[in-house]
């Protein structure tokens, strides 16, 4: 099978020149020189012979740790994640506790009860993945995957048209203000694909087509499965079949976000767990899928409130930071906005931490 540039550990910019140029497989740039991939391509010689470096790097033998078997520096790891880039949630608090926004490359777990705003982030994701790269994102495009029935275009169209209004806004130069011709509902619409799981056979179907899909649409930069949870709560009799199959399903997933760069984003339900005679709410599909995604994000209601913790992550401390649901998404906490929230749900003490004090912008 011929290797293809979508599948490289290039950046998704640079990715997308060379597509855009006709170079769909790495065997299409194996017999360029630096100055012909440069006029080809519209990059400097330099960047070129930086392309073709890379992907020489790619081509070589991997171990079964992905990595190149000539080894690899950890300097070149970090070059590596901080190329790919991360994702906006359009709350400042969050972004900052995840150094960043959501990385791409790795997978996030979103738990929490219902009501509380995880298919609301799921779908500020959708939209911010798309914003320009003169505006500080991404430019791509995302894979939204409903195994509840939770996603509703309506609410994707007000979040859309806020980020719009709120880019139009900080558009000063001719790059971004040429960029806003391209960046508009009509065309977030267009670049979020939709599929629907209603039952875990599916799900699994679906997610081993996936490389075969971004192989097509090398722009997609985020996954998003609303939710893992949903599918495999239902119709299991052998919970131990059924942790083999999530285990599994994990590590693809893992690999998948690793090799095609994208985010993926699963989001989790809570369940109620009995220890020593107290019951406490915990997130479900038990303590061994704790242990999938890179990082695991808990939302929870503290009387009016809605905080979010980072209670795992394999880069930045643990932080809880609160945040609300606005007409136009989900944003950074206003005290003087609580009559929109609603009634708290039980959460365990095991995530009531000290808040962390943030500058909110």
């Amino acid at each position: 099978m011929l290797r293809t540039v979508a599948s490289s550990s290039l950046a998704p910019s640079v990715k997308a020149k060379l597509i855009r140029a006709g170079f769909c497989s790495v065997a299409d740039l194996q017999e360029l020189r630096p100055g012909q991939l440069s006029k080809e391509v519209g990059v400097s010689q330099e960047e070129a012979a930086e392309i073709l470096k890379t992907l020489h790097t790619d081509a070589l033998p991997v171990n079964d740790g992905g990595l190149v078997a000539r080894g690899v520096t950890a300097l070149e790891l970090l070059q590596r994640e901080q190329a790919q880039g991360s994702i906006v949630t359009f709350c400042s608090a969050l972004d900052s506790a995840l150094g960043g926004g959501v990385p791409v490359g790795k997978t996030m777990e979103v738990c929490g009860p219902p009501g509380v705003g995880k298919t609301q982030l799921c779908i500020q994701l959708a939209v911010d993945v798309q914003i320009p790269m003169c505006f500080g994102g991404l430019k791509g495009q995302s894979l939204y995957i409903d195994t509840e029935g939770s996603f509703m275009v309506e609410r994707v169209v007000d979040v859309a048209r806020a980020a719009v209004e709120h880019c139009s806004l900080l558009a000063e130069d001719a790059e971004q203000q040429k960029a806003m011709k391209e960046f508009t509902v009509e065309k977030i619409l267009s670049c979020l694909f939709l599929m629907r799981c209603h039952d875990y056979v599916k799900l699994l179907a679906q997610s081993y087509l996936l490389p075969s899909f971004l192989s097509e649409h090398p722009e997609v930069r985020l996954i998003v499965i609303d939710s893992i949870a949903y599918p495999f709560r239902r119709d299991f009799e052998d919970f131990s079949h059924r942790t083999r199959l999530l285990n599994a399903l994990a590590q693809h997933l893992n690999q998948l976000a690793t090799q095609h760069n994208v985010a993926i984003v699963l989001t989790n339900q809570m369940t109620t767990k009995v220890w020593n005679g107290q019951s406490k709410m915990v997130p479900a599909l038990g303590e061994s899928w704790g242990h999938a995604a890179a990082q695991r994000l808990i939302l929870y209601w503290e009387g009016a409130r809605r905080l979010a913790v980072l209670s795992k992550s394999s880069s930045q401390m643990e932080a809880t930071v609160p945040y609300q649901i606005t007409e136009q998404g989900f944003r950074d906490n206003c005290p003087s906005d609580q009559k929109r929230h609603m009634p708290a749900s039980p959460v365990s003490n095991e995530f009531k931490r000290p808040r962390v004090q943030e500058t909110l912008s």
